[in-house]
């Protein structure tokens, strides 16, 4: 019986979270890793879009969302009980993928949007975003209370690539005199998912993949 295939590429946090919920569910795949300035054109025949992630399933359908990903791996098998308070996030999810990603971006790139300044896209996320997930951080121990839900692990990549875009002021220390973190739950909450078995299971590094390349299981 034929696997699916998942195109993909490590650092991207919308390919992360896929892979995290095909982990999670037990599902394997034929892994292709993808070289965004050199994408394959059978993925590109598949999703012209271009963008990863994308599975496509044994009898042919494709998805192209990350959440559709998410979703149709937990469909099949959900032992942590992910979806259990999907409803419950999804604004949540909204939120970050949409008005915090932009502002993400800026961030990281601020540098070619001049309007503020890399510390000024920062605020504006931190108060989007980031103050009112430390705010639920200091009630419960995950986003939704007490047990990882498909916000957490949806939600966690995207604040990764917040987080390390200026690890000494996100860590506290940007002043070098050991200062307090600016977000203490929101940190122990990602480093606790980030420290996961799960989550290094879902980082390896793999070569851009050709044609001919071996085929590659994802759970190997």
């Amino acid at each position: 019986m034929s696997l699916p295939i998942l195109y993909s590429f490590r650092r991207c946090p919308y390919a992360m979270r896929a892979r995290l919920a095909l982990k999670v569910s037990g599902i394997d795949a034929e892994l292709r890793e993808v070289a965004l300035r050199s994408k394959p054109a059978e993925m590109l025949a598949v999703s012209p879009k271009g963008t990863v992630p994308v599975l496509v399933l044994p009898d042919g359908k494709v998805l192209e969302e990350s959440l559709d990903i998410m979703r149709w791996a937990l469909a099949q098998s959900d032992p942590q009980g992910w979806l259990a308070q999907a409803e419950h996030g999804a604004e949540l999810i909204a939120l970050n993928d949409g008005p915090f990603k932009q502002l993400l971006d800026r961030y990281k790139y601020a540098d070619r949007y001049p309007e503020r300044s890399a510390a000024g896209w920062r605020e504006a996320a931190v108060v989007l975003h980031i103050a009112p997930l430390e705010a639920r951080l200091q009630q419960t121990r995950f986003l939704l209370g007490e047990t990882i839900s498909l916000a957490d692990m949806a939600l966690m990549p995207f604040v990764r690539q917040f987080a390390a875009v200026d690890t000494a002021w996100f860590d506290g220390d940007a002043d070098g005199l050991g200062t307090h973190a600016p977000f203490p739950a929101v940190r122990v909450w990602l480093q606790g998912l980030v420290d996961t078995g799960l989550f290094a299971a879902v980082m390896h590094k793999l070569p851009p993949w050709k044609a001919d390349d071996p085929v590659t299981l994802f759970l190997d």
